[in-house]
């Protein structure tokens, strides 16, 4: 009886031990659910962090399921028209985040789904995005406390960020890149005042596998996209083409088919997914199986 009474004391001890434990609190300000979290097997939310301004995290809602041996990979993310917000990009980025990434976009919270009208953005935003996301999972403090995953981290952009991204394609620290409805410029005389100019030259700075999202002959930067892809030998690098021209499919909902192929290269690349790769992968790669696409590729077999 006396072994029994401990036993159960023992017992309740641990229940208590257990449901007093506490998570670390969360340290956004600002959240917005979009599309009931997107059709990943982690529902998403998009939060405005005060420690990183002028950038927003799309990330799982529930991080619980992540720690230091399943971490979150990381894509860094520049907007279109060098937008310092991603309101054009949210259904897009939202569901990648849901299939278990961490995104830290370039800009300010999207407060509603109003164009934004502000000063251009910074190619140096990605990689403040990035120190930021390092510092967190190092920080004992901070709700991203070693669920980060520092070995899996991608950048990429659409259009202007597109070119942010070419810029900081030599950071060690990425492992792959996604250039979407861009490409470094033929004739540099046609880019607007202010935007990056990464050169044809910088290309063969890229050591890391690269996705190029086009919006075939009708997207204003397929020619240089295009271009760009024809350059790059040293590398794995897929040009992807869906004729949907320069402003993709990120609005449509859950960002479309652009969000189904990007989510299925960062699943590769970051995350080492077998059926994935079958999407690049093989003489009928899964991405020419879909509707509309066209892929060219090199030394992806």
């Amino acid at each position: 009886m006396k072994r029994l009474c401990l036993l159960l004391a023992a017992a309740s001890f641990a229940a208590v031990g257990c449901s007093s434990h506490k998570a670390t609190p969360e340290t956004y300000n600002q959240s917005r659910t979009l599309e009931d979290g997107g059709t990943g097997d982690y529902k998403a939310i998009m939060v405005a962090e005060p420690s990183l301004a002028e950038h927003t995290i799309f990330r799982p809602a529930d991080l619980s399921p992540f720690n230091a041996k399943n971490p979150l990979p990381i894509l860094i993310w520049g907007n279109g028209a060098c937008g310092n917000s991603p309101w054009e990009h949210v259904n897009f980025l939202n569901e990648i985040a849901s299939h278990g990434f961490m995104v830290v976009a370039i800009g300010n919270f999207p407060v509603d789904d109003q164009p934004y009208h502000g000063p251009m953005s910074k190619t140096e935003q990605q990689i403040e995005g990035l120190d930021w996301a390092i510092a967190q999972n190092a920080d004992k403090n901070s709700p991203y406390y070693k669920k980060l995953d520092m070995q899996n981290i991608a950048a990429a952009g659409m259009s202007c960020g597109g070119l942010q991204t070419l810029n900081n394609a030599s950071d060690e620290r990425l492992k792959t890149i996604m250039i979407c409805n861009s490409g470094s410029f033929i004739d540099p005389n046609t880019a607007i005042p202010g935007m990056p100019m990464p050169t044809k030259d910088d290309l063969q700075k890229i050591k890391v596998p690269v996705l190029y999202l086009l919006g075939d002959t009708t997207d204003i930067a397929y020619m240089n996209g295009m271009d760009d892809f024809s350059r790059i030998n040293s590398v794995p690098v897929a040009a992807c083409n869906l004729p949907v021209g320069h402003g993709g499919t990120y609005r449509q909902p859950y960002g479309g088919e652009f969000a189904i192929v990007a989510t299925a290269w960062l699943k590769w690349q970051l995350c080492n997914d077998d059926d994935a790769a079958q999407m690049f992968k093989g003489e009928n790669p899964g991405v020419a199986q879909r509707e509309g696409w066209r892929i060219d590729k090199k030394n992806i077999d």
